[in-house]
This record gives structure tokens, C-alpha cells and sequence, in this order.
């Protein structure tokens, strides 16, 4: 069963309290109380909400999201929109998990988004891309192009829309839910559209290149090397060399690595691991800073962070 919000409202202290609670970290820093007029409309569901708004006040706000991803669209005549740091062109849609963002505004702006669970959402991407280690993240924050923008924003009217009627009827919310899910991770470059391109490419892939996947993801936690794997696939190493190359755009010992360092994220996150180091060794990195750049190239945090926050 969802939950159906409207509020009209002339005071900053409302404002603030409804968006925080579909956004705990969200932060009004700076209002003019002379300015504000405020309109909401939600929808929440047990992992998804569904918001829209006006707010006409000169503001700067803030969030910090840990256990929540956020897709926004705000549209205003003078806003700007920042993520670790960088601007954001606010002229498409934007997305928001770990990292954060701040927004500040003067006049009147239109806010729309979409705001889930983290965990609930990894677990649908996991079934949806087949990938049962997926992580989610965020490697861009705003839309991929032009086209994955304007599908966002049909996705979000739609789902908005008919949520409101169909709140109360369980399946059809949870559908829609799915669908807003799935379309956002499409429209933005995430680790979902990664995985859902890799499930493509074994799919299409040579039956030898199929094996060879096989064989890294059985036997990821045990010593590999490329004559192992290309002995596994039935071919020469340099042949299977080649067709990696070809069909994933990468060596097959870089694809090892892919695969332990997604494990070696998992187990940081399991909130099991005795340190970072032990990790780094148990799935194969020698070296521990060289296992910590890796982590920052692929994940955007240092492994020690991760370790702390589970």
C-alpha cells in the first residue's frame, strides 16, 4: 500500500520537514523566509518514493545519501547544481547516491524525483542484469546523452502519474516501482548499464570466451593464470588473447581482476573482513595500495571507508 502526500504551504520549517522525510540528509542551509511558497506532491512506497514540487524561494540546499540513490530534475531560471565538486548541467536530469549534491536557486523552481531504497534497488538490479555481485554506483551523475535524458523524464511523468491513481493496488505500484528503478539506472551511467552490457556481450560471445568466463568466476578465489584459463576455453593464450580483446575489450587476467575485486568490495561491505590488507591478499592483490587504487578507479572510495560504513 502507498501513501499519497499533498501540502501547500508559506513556511520554510514545512518545507524542510516533509522532504526529509522521504530524504533524511536533505538540508534547507540557507532560505529567505520572505520568498517561500511551497507545493508537494508525493508518493511513497515501502522502497520508492515518487515526488514533485514548486518551491519559489532563494535557496541553497544539501544531501548526503548513504542508504538512498536520488534522480532529480530541477528546473529553474537561475540554478546550479554540484557533486563532488563539479558542476552539473541542470538542464537534464541528475543522480545522487554516495557522493551527494548542493543546489541553490533564486525565484521559483520545479523539482521532480525518484528516490529509492539502496539495498532494495541493488537487489532488483542484481536480478535484472543476472549479475548476483553487483554493486550499484553511480559513475556519472548526470543523464548519458540527450535521448537517455528525455526517457528519464517520460519514465518519471508516467510513473508519477499513474501512481497516484494506483497507489493502493499492490502489484501495479510494484511494477511501476520496477520500472522507474530500471529506467533510471538505464538513463545514467551506473554500474547497472555495465552489467547489463556485459550479460550482452557473453551472451553474443564465442562459446571459448563463454568458458573462459566460466572458469574466472568459478575459480576467481584461487591462483589463476592466462594458461590456466586459456587451457579451461580450449584455445591458446594468445588466441584467447584475442578474442577478449574482440568481444569484452579486455584481457582475460584484466577480467580476473574485475571479478576479485567486485568480491573483495562484496566482503569489505559484509562487514567480515578483519582488515583491508587480508582482503587485498586473500583475492589476489599483492599489494595493498595498488588493491586501494584499483578500489577508487572502479568504486569512487578508498576500501578502508567502505569497511567503516558496514
Amino acid at each position: 500500500m502507498g501513501e499519497f502526500l499533498s501540502v501547500r504551504s508559506r513556511g520554510i520549517d514545512d518545507v524542510e520537514r516533509v522532504w526529509r522525510q522521504f530524504v533524511p540528509s536533505a538540508r534547507l542551509e540557507r532560505v529567505d523566509p520572505r520568498t517561500v511558497s511551497f507545493s508537494w506532491t508525493s508518493v511513497e512506497l515501502a522502497h520508492f518514493s515518487a515526488v514533485s514540487y514548486e518551491l519559489a524561494a532563494s535557496v541553497h540546499s544539501s544531501v548526503r545519501m548513504t542508504d538512498q540513490i536520488m534522480a532529480c530534475r530541477m528546473i529553474a531560471d537561475d540554478v546550479r547544481i554540484e557533486s563532488e565538486g563539479r558542476p552539473v548541467d541542470p538542464r537534464r536530469p541528475w543522480v545522487t547516491s554516495d557522493a551527494g549534491a548542493d543546489a541553490q536557486w533564486t525565484g521559483s523552481a520545479r523539482v521532480r524525483a525518484f528516490v529509492f531504497d539502496r539495498s532494495d534497488a541493488e537487489r532488483v538490479a542484481r536480478i535484472a542484469s543476472g549479475d548476483d555481485r553487483l554493486v550499484l554506483r553511480r559513475i556519472d551523475p548526470q543523464a548519458r546523452d540527450r535521448d537517455a535524458a528525455t526517457q528519464w523524464e517520460r519514465s518519471f511523468a508516467h510513473v508519477s502519474s499513474s501512481l497516484v491513481a494506483v497507489h493502493d493496488d499492490g502489484i501495479l505500484a510494484a511494477e511501476l516501482h520496477r520500472h522507474a528503478l530500471l529506467s533510471t539506472l538505464s538513463a545514467f551511467s551506473t554500474s547497472y548499464a555495465e552489467a547489463v552490457q556485459r550479460a550482452h556481450q557473453r551472451s553474443s560471445a564465442p562459446r571459448a570466451v563463454r568458458r573462459a568466463v566460466a572458469h574466472i568466476e568459478a575459480h576467481a578465489h584461487e591462483p589463476l593464470t592466462l594458461e590456466d584459463i586459456a587451457a579451461a576455453a580450449g584455445m591458446s593464450g594468445r588466441g584467447l588473447q584475442h578474442a577478449f580483446r574482440r568481444t569484452l575489450d579486455m584481457t582475460p587476467m584484466e577480467y580476473v581482476r574485475r571479478v576479485r575485486l567486485s568480491a573483495a568490495h562484496e566482503e569489505l561491505r559484509s562487514g567480515t573482513a578483519v582488515s583491508v590488507s587480508d582482503v587485498a591478499k586473500r583475492w589476489g592483490f599483492s599489494s595493498a595500495s595498488r588493491f586501494a587504487r584499483y578500489h577508487r578507479e572502479h568504486y569512487g572510495q578508498n576500501p578502508a571507508q567502505v569497511a567503516r560504513m558496514f
